[in-house]
């Protein structure tokens, strides 16, 4: 169905909110299924191959979170043409984030090749998750491409109110990763047993089947057609300029974010090292991250749908209704983190049993999990009040932002394993203290009311 042009433009309602929202979620689940899935069958090899998965999957998400912090600037420009009804300008939007993506892919298939062994080789203390890493990211790099092309998708679909869509590219990619995980990783259906590397390359086989499966429906339902997808590839320099100033503090922002878990990942091989358990504690921090990408998704798709509100209600005209329409996000999204919190604590053996770890990997791992629910909570108001200033085009002031709640989530996690040596139930506790941060600054900028001269 084709939309007309005052579909573009959003209510300010709990309905509106949640038929952004819940395709969003859903098509944020299906990657951390298939993170969960690589996990849970690379956990089936042992805890040295679950813990390794933990440190490649934070590398790849570093990328992964460049390309989201393309999406979330594209996004913003999307929906605030679609706020003013200038429909020509969507597929040049599109158009030029997809090459500027193409480029940023290149480079992250370039550093991966050159510079990443070298960094490994320098921090890591184990010489064979060293080599177990390098082999694992040199073929993984090479889905930047797909996943880029995926992302930009999301931009259009969700900046122009058609998030349903989502779902269909995404639970293709599902089906192919588990497929090609059960096969490629053990050798199974006549494939080759390629172990831990076989992961990488059904992840690969996963985005490419996204990818392709999102155009075949973009195409099917018009949209390509609607918004002239395919016209405007040619270099064009001032919206190719526009999208590089909206995004490139949202890049910067999600990279250092990423950078700063890998940072975190290597104080937790230093200190398992020094305390004889390496494997373990890398293990378990793994897990945690897989807690925070599967249950964060309502969160991340709540903050999804801060930006994509607050840019196009403020390209209807209506800035003083911002405060109001993020408020509505908050309630909804602290409710839904509440409930995962709760069943979280109250059932964590049930959550970490799936990676089939013994007893003692299980016991070790609770209180890491009472952390990371109550951290939950805090990143359901954070993360929405921080994309609601992307919505409002001053990303810059996300950068910021990010830099400051960064410096103190370093300094911390520095000192609590690598000068004190304390426990890595400890070190995420860091996790408070990077929301808190967030939070705060996010939320007393936007009540300042700065942004309220910005133009995008």
């Amino acid at each position: 169905m084709v939309q007309t042009a005052s579909d573009l433009q959003l209510e300010i309602s709990n309905r509106q909110i949640l038929k952004i929202a819940l395709p969003i979620s859903f098509a944020l689940l299906i990657p951390q299924i298939n993170f969960i899935t690589n996990n849970v069958f690379l956990g089936g090899l042992g805890e040295k191959e679950l813990g390794t998965a933990g440190l490649t999957g934070v590398y790849y998400l570093i990328f992964a979170a460049i390309g989201f912090g393309l999406n979330n600037g594209l996004q913003a420009l999307i929906s605030r043409r679609a706020g003013e009804n200038r429909v020509e300008e969507i597929g040049k939007l599109f158009s030029q984030g997809v090459r500027i993506a193409l480029v940023i892919a290149l480079i992250g298939i370039l550093v991966t090749y050159f510079i990443a062994p070298a960094v490994l080789r320098l921090t890591l203390h184990d010489p064979s998750v060293m080599e177990q890493s390098v082999s694992f990211l040199r073929i993984r790099i090479w889905g930047l491409p797909f996943l880029y092309i995926y992302q930009m998708r999301n931009a259009l679909l969700v900046g122009t109110n058609q998030s349903k869509y989502l779902v269909l590219g995404t639970l293709a990619e599902t089906f192919a990763n588990i497929f090609f995980d059960y096969t490629l990783i053990y050798g199974k259906l006549g494939f080759p047993r390629l172990g831990f590397n076989g992961a990488a390359i059904a992840s690969i086989i996963a985005e490419a089947t996204g990818m392709f499966t999102v155009f075949i429906v973009i195409h099917l339902k018009g949209i390509s057609k609607r918004f002239s997808l395919y016209r405007h590839f040619g270099y064009q320099k001032e919206i190719s300029r526009l999208i590089l100033e909206q995004s490139s503090p949202l890049i910067f922002q999600h990279a250092i974010s990423l950078i700063s878990w890998v940072f975190f990942y290597v104080l937790i091989e230093r200190h398992g090292y020094h305390v004889g358990h390496s494997n373990r504690d890398l293990a378990i921090s793994n897990t945690m991250r897989n807690i925070f990408g599967f249950f964060g998704v309502f969160t991340w798709a709540f903050a999804a749908t801060s930006n994509t509100m607050v840019s196009n209600i403020i390209g209807q005209g209506k800035k003083e209704r911002v405060i109001e329409v993020i408020r509505k996000i908050v309630r909804i999204s602290f409710c839904i983190s509440l409930v995962i919190g709760l069943l979280l604590n109250l059932f964590p053996s049930v959550f970490l049993s799936i990676y089939g770890q013994p007893d003692e990997f299980i016991a070790a791992a609770k209180p890491v999990v009472h952390v990371v629910s109550s951290a939950l909570l805090l990143m359901s108001v954070a993360t929405v009040w921080l994309n609601a200033v992307t919505g409002t085009g001053n990303s810059r002031v996300n950068l910021l932002i990010e830099v400051v709640a960064i410096l103190v989530y370093c300094i911390y996690n520095y000192l609590v394993l690598e000068v004190f040596k304390l426990s890595i139930t400890w070190g995420w506790m860091s996790e408070w203290l990077y929301w808190t941060v967030l939070f705060s600054l996010s939320y007393f900028y936007i009540r300042s009311g700065r942004w309220k001269g910005k133009v995008i």
